[in-house]
């Protein structure tokens, strides 16, 4: 069974026929417009929840863990997100504030990868975000927190079919 999984696994297709091209030459300074040009490519493109990512933290002793959220926005605070306070990844943000985030559009082989500390944003925002949700019933929520993770690092990455993949940093060098 295992080799037959391996081997399933591996018959699977890696990347659409056909994928963008890109340059790091001529990409932005702002890694914030780069990701705005991409994720605008990918909404035009169809792809679902372009603004889905995977969010991952430690817990106290190290261990990881991720789960998916939706980017609320980016700005001068960070690429925001919300969440519970009491949730298992409010209190590891709590405990480590160190997180990593993951956009994935397979449609273009892309993704970007963000990496930074995370702060809390104020009273006011987070009960706007709470108020703003889907289904808000005008209720409080004293636990909703919007959080802004602010970078220290990010990468883009560009798939090829020849599989030299492209990646193109911003932050520290030597990173990734």
């Amino acid at each position: 069974m295992s080799e037959s999984f391996r081997q399933y696994l591996r018959a699977l297709p890696d990347f659409p026929e056909e994928l963008p091209d890109f340059d790091p030459s001529t990409a932005p300074a702002d890694p914030a417009e780069l990701f705005r040009q991409w994720f605008g490519q990918a909404v035009q493109a169809g792809v679902p929840q372009p603004n889905a990512f995977s969010l991952a933290t430690v817990d106290g002793l190290g261990r990881p863990s991720s789960r998916m959220l939706i980017l609320k926005d980016l700005d001068d605070d960070g690429w925001q997100f919300a969440s519970s306070r009491a949730s298992r990844k409010g209190r590891e943000l709590a405990a480590n504030p160190h997180a990593a985030l993951n956009f994935y559009w397979q449609q273009h082989g892309r993704q970007v990868r963000v990496a930074g500390t995370v702060v809390e944003l104020s009273a006011e925002a987070s009960a706007a975000d709470w108020h703003a949700r889907p289904g808000a019933d005008g209720s409080e929520n004293p636990h909703w927190q919007l959080y802004a993770l602010r970078p220290r690092e990010l990468e883009f990455w560009q798939a090829r079919h020849d599989r030299r993949h492209i990646r193109h940093h911003y932050g520290p060098a030597g990173l990734g």
